[in-house]
């Protein structure tokens, strides 16, 4: 059985430049855009006192985003307010001026006419694009890498957008959208990766994000817990993670929670960097096989780099089998814990959390990081069953691990 790696966060500090992105003035303002969808609701935190009990941890908060807007995950917090953020730009507005209501207004549609949104993705951020251009009335064009599910391409085509499954991986299909945006009058990428030259929708994306941060925040107030001493946040290009360090960085500035950020060992992108130590990019290329397709990407985005480069206690790689011990233990709560439907991606966190608190061989990084029964951990998980199939094949029959 493949070991779960891990590098602590030795590597020499930047100015810091990229942390205001996720200053918490802008997060309220992608929060307040979010609330003004009919379809908004603050998506569950899930406290799983007994499995807090078992694994001997003082409280674990589980922020459940298979509830967001109908679309089982996270992704369409980034997406939608980064095109309204377009938008609005474009119309030479500021993005309070562009609720729901107005965005989707004849009048709006009159004066700023139509864009077509382009995307790679291998599900969730493409649904999410595809979604609100749908809403919104705009195109949207999405790539998808070799690999992804048919279950994940209809349901992008269902929401009216341009959807095609390609021969090559995440970065590539990245490259290919990047292209095609610009061949098209009203080209748009909207990418949650960022590199020289394209950041500025990238933050918008990673505002988008920090809404779930906030909230999940406000939630763990109202069970008494005023700040997490732990958050283990997945990455794939690292934008989710740059996204929630960023958060707690600015909200808890003298006191920050220790910070895990946890890819899937075929595509540990942030991993190797940290592990190479001196702050530069790492990237991981080929077809990148695992089960955890959101996180399957090999190139840091650029502007969350710097962020995880300043704050992130650790980064940490696993294997396919901890995603699906993780899926298992939330799809099967010890009596009185709410129950978590938990993909791929979304559970891998939980499933590190958990081999850290049971496994000997993980001994060392748990004496690290200082997790015992006074600890409380923030986790995320960012999908649902997004492909149904798949969930059971995992779940029900453990196939696949």
């Amino acid at each position: 059985m493949q070991a779960i790696e891990w590098a602590v966060n030795t590597m020499p500090k930047t100015d810091d430049g990229q942390l205001p992105v996720m200053a918490l003035s802008e997060v309220r303002k992608a929060r307040t855009f979010h609330e003004s969808f009919p379809q908004y609701t603050t998506t569950p935190l899930a406290k799983l006192e007994q499995m807090a009990a078992y694994l001997g941890l003082g409280s674990i908060y589980v922020k459940d985003e298979s509830y967001r807007f109908g679309l089982n995950a996270f992704k369409v917090l980034g997406g939608s307010f980064a095109m309204a953020r377009y938008i609005a730009g474009q119309t030479g507005k500021d993005v309070s001026e562009l609720p729901y209501s107005v965005l989707t207004s004849d009048a709006l549609r009159q004066e700023f006419g139509q864009a077509t949104f382009f995307t790679a993705t291998d599900g969730n951020h493409g649904r999410g694009v595809a979604w609100a251009a749908n809403k919104l009335g705009q195109k949207a064009v999405v790539y998808m890498p070799k690999g992804s599910t048919r279950t994940r391409l209809e349901n992008i085509r269902r929401e009216n957008a341009t959807a095609t499954i390609e021969e090559c991986n995440y970065d590539e299909c990245v490259r290919m959208a990047a292209a095609a945006a610009a061949e098209t009058p009203n080209g748009v990428v909207v990418q949650d990766t960022a590199w020289d030259g394209y950041e500025e929708i990238p933050a918008w994306i990673m505002q988008g994000y920090g809404t779930m941060a906030m909230e999940a925040d406000e939630q763990l107030a109202g069970y008494g817990c005023s700040r997490p001493s732990h958050v283990f946040v997945q990455a794939g290009v690292g934008s989710l993670a740059g996204a929630v360090q960023g958060y707690f960085a600015n909200r808890f500035p003298e006191n920050p929670p220790k910070v895990v950020v946890v890819e899937a060992e075929a595509a540990a992108c942030l991993y190797k960097g940290a592990k190479k130590g001196d702050g530069s990019i790492q990237i991981v290329d080929g077809d990148m096989p695992t089960i955890m397709a959101g996180l399957a990407c090999g190139e840091p985005n650029t502007i969350s780099w710097d962020i995880l480069t300043n704050h992130v206690d650790t980064f940490v790689a696993a294997p396919d089998w901890v995603a699906a011990k993780g899926m298992r233990m939330l799809s099967a709560p010890l009596k009185g814990d709410p129950q978590v439907v938990s993909g791929e991606s979304g559970a891998a966190p939980f499933g590190v959390l958990a081999c850290i608190m049971l496994m000997e061989d993980y001994k060392e990084l748990r004496e690290h990081l200082g997790l015992d029964e006074n600890s409380k951990v923030l986790l995320f998980s960012t999908e649902g069953d997004t492909d149904p199939e798949r969930y059971k094949n995992i779940v029900w029959d453990g196939k696949e691990w």
